[in-house]
């Protein structure tokens, strides 16, 4: 009776815009169909499509600043992806989520936001203080930050040599693949600092930071966003 259950078990289907970074995206692709094998088991797999971009472009385009463009880039992928039938849509991405409006104004579909799914984390924990580290943009603008301290959040973030140092990591080293014991040890330090100024936990508020920290890199809770927001697109293909 079971295996009958699971055999008429229909997914939704889920539109994701990847490729910033491939790596990170890869990671995204590898936790959710985790996650349906996990709540279905067999041979089940995730019912997704993946419109990956060239993130060459994209990070040329947001070192200059030309977030009008980026925002078109971000649309067009998301009337793509509801053109060929998903029923809903994520962002494999922290920093991009600075476009979610640009994004939800191009499409009917439900959107899954990576600083909703990860303040819902946080709140289980019921926490009050996080840090937050990820490229400048997540760190210093309001797009992300400031949803976080709507939500009640006192949100900390490095000093400004710190943050030059932990952007030019995820860029320069993640984004490509290489993951270096001295960077791991740099971001250790990092979340030690914070945690000594009140932060009850951390927030890897970028895709790839998750592919170079783990829970026992840090003396606080770990946030990693690329798993709650993967966790949360399971909930939504199986439309928990």
């Amino acid at each position: 009776m079971a295996d009958q259950q699971q055999r008429d078990f229909e997914q939704r289907t889920l539109g994701i815009i990847g490729g910033m970074s491939w790596e990170s995206t890869e990671s995204y692709y590898r936790l959710i169909n985790e996650g349906i094998k996990h709540q279905l088991g067999g041979l089940h797999s995730a019912d997704l499509m993946i419109h990956s971009v060239d993130f060459a472009t994209i990070n040329e385009l947001q070192e200059q600043g030309q977030w009008d463009e980026l925002g078109a880039i971000m649309a067009s992928s998301a009337q793509r992806l509801q053109a060929a039938g998903v029923q809903g849509i994520m962002i494999a991405s922290n920093t991009m989520h600075k476009l979610f409006d640009n994004v939800a104004a191009v499409t009917s579909l439900p959107l899954i936001h990576i600083a909703d799914a990860t303040i819902e984390a946080i709140k289980k924990q019921n926490l009050t203080t996080v840090a937050l580290l990820g490229t400048q943009f997540t760190m210093t603008q309001d797009f992300y930050k400031q949803r976080l301290i709507d939500a009640g959040l006192q949100v900390l973030i490095p000093e400004q040599d710190a943050r030059v140092e932990v952007h030019r990591i995820i860029k320069n080293e993640l984004c490509v693949g290489e993951f270096k014991d001295s960077s791991r040890e740099y971001y250790r330090q990092v979340i030690k600092d914070l945690a000594a100024q009140g932060a009850e936990g951390v927030i890897l508020g970028c895709t790839e930071i998750g592919l170079l920290i783990k829970e026992t890199d840090s003396p606080i809770s770990v946030f990693d966003t690329t798993a709650i927001h993967a966790a949360t697109a399971v909930e939504f293909l199986l439309n928990q």
